[in-house]
């Protein structure tokens, strides 16, 4: 009896990303992993295959790739598109290209230009070469469930013929492949990369032909909303296809060096970023002054990329080391290596004294208004912004604070977003600049009903 191929999903939602690992029983190939390949390496073991092939359907704009030091680590074949200029050896791929894994597997290499333009995806078959009866399509950040990648991270001057290439891309791989085939994307769980979001967990082709705008609409009204759609995307972008390009090494996951008080100021004091990545709540209630507040419990990589300019040293803060393991983890996979020293225990161990600043409701706001004056501070996108804001807020987005902190009126300050996170973050910068503020930590939606 012959088996089933197995895909294994491998999610990394911190950066709402997938990576994929397919096998026979006997052989696998991986699909776009990141940059901490031994969670690869564990399920290789657990699965007692060899790994001979690693895919990348494009040159990423939101991680740093494991796909070489994956690859150097296990002997594996790397597979990058010809047309990528690369700084190192890799087995070159092109439209077209037929690769055997194994004596069953069949992955045939297909031109899906758009998110960038060398950008490939990757059809499976089983035995057979032909398409038409593909099991599985690894689309990366071209078609994904309900939408595609988006097409402007290369900069406004590619984006027009980019967004255009993505449509017929999508439209192409939709008439390439059958109803049944897995569309199995790198984007779409949250990644920046993603013209927009969906809540879909798993799609096919055929499901795709049904609900995704790029496959139901003419191109001219889907170009135009899909543009009118797209917002900011994380600054720290820009540093991720030149460390592709370039070749990344495995990442460094020892822990850092230790710091007692005496040196988390001075590090404060030179400029450095000196980060606490408890619950905002604790936070608030007592922290070590001069420190910042991204939270693990939220989406903290990308917050901390986006702002932190960058090839700063950076510091970690937090009450257990497994915590530091954590967040080290995540800024590898946004080339944020080790960090340059760490400390755990609680604030009290991390400073003479402690600062701190309350925090409130959108009804606790309400009622400060109706007595005196205060400052409103919106920190969420524009975007957000123009949909729904309270009377008299100021729009600042978090990602233009540390730029803008200026535009910041004086007076007490109640920062707010949709949720809380960023309101923290932009709260800890406040407080660390000396303003006098008050944290709103409520959901957007309760703002209309105080």
């Amino acid at each position: 009896m012959t088996r089933d191929l197995t895909i294994l999903t491998i999610e990394t939602p911190s950066l709402g990303d997938r990576s994929y690992l397919v096998h026979d029983g006997e052989v696998a190939f991986v699909v776009d992993p990141q940059r901490d390949i031994d969670r690869v390496l564990a399920l290789l073991d657990e699965h007692g295959v060899r790994l001979t092939h690693v895919f990348e359907t494009h040159i990423h704009n939101d991680y740093v790739t494991g796909g070489l030091a994956l690859a150097r680590h296990t002997g594996a074949t790397y597979l990058v598109n010809e047309d990528d200029d690369v700084a190192f050896e890799r087995t070159p791929v092109r439209e077209g290209s037929r690769i055997h894994v194994g004596d069953r597997m069949r992955v045939t290499a297909v031109a899906t230009p758009g998110h960038t333009f060398s950008h490939l995806s990757f059809v499976l078959t089983d035995g057979v070469d032909d398409l038409d009866e593909a099991l599985a399509v690894f689309s990366g950040g071209s078609l994904l469930y309900g939408d595609t990648g988006r097409p402007d991270l290369l900069g406004a001057e590619h984006t027009h013929d980019l967004v255009r290439h993505q449509y017929a891309s999508a439209r192409r791989l939709a008439s390439l492949l059958p109803c049944g085939a897995s569309v199995l994307p790198t984007h779409g769980f949250g990644s920046f990369c993603s013209a927009t979001q969906s809540e879909a967990t798993e799609s096919t082709i055929g499901r795709e032909r049904e609900v995704n705008p790029v496959l139901r609409q003419d191109e001219e009204t889907w170009v135009d909303e899909l543009l009118a759609g797209l917002d900011a995307w994380p600054a720290y972008y820009a540093h991720m296809a030149p460390a592709n390009l370039a070749g990344p090494a495995a990442p460094a996951l020892e822990p850092p060096a230790p710091a007692d008080a005496k040196e988390l100021r001075r590090r404060i004091a030179a400029g450095e970023w000196v980060v606490d990545l408890r619950h905002r709540t604790a936070f608030a209630r007592g922290h070590a002054p001069g420190t910042l507040n991204f939270g693990l419990e939220g989406p903290f990589v990308t917050y901390l990329g986006w702002l932190i300019p960058w090839g700063t040293p950076l510091t970690l803060l937090a009450d257990r080391a497994e915590d530091i393991a954590a967040a080290q983890r995540e800024l590898v996979r946004i080339g944020i290596e080790r960090p340059a020293a760490a400390a755990t225990g609680g604030p009290e161990r991390w400073a003479d004294r402690l600062a701190g600043f309350p925090t409130g409701s959108f009804a606790d706001l309400a009622q400060v208004r109706h007595h005196r004056e205060v400052v409103v501070l919106d920190v969420r996108r524009a975007s957000e912004f123009a949909e729904a804001s309270l009377d008299g807020a100021v729009n600042i987005p978090l990602h233009e604070l540390l730029d803008r902190i200026d535009d910041v009126p004086a007076g007490e300050v109640w920062v707010h977003c949709a949720g809380g996170y960023r309101a923290s973050v932009a709260a800890s910068v406040l407080d660390a600049a000396g303003r006098r503020v008050v944290a709103v930590d409520d959901t957007f939606e309760n703002a209309f009903s105080s």
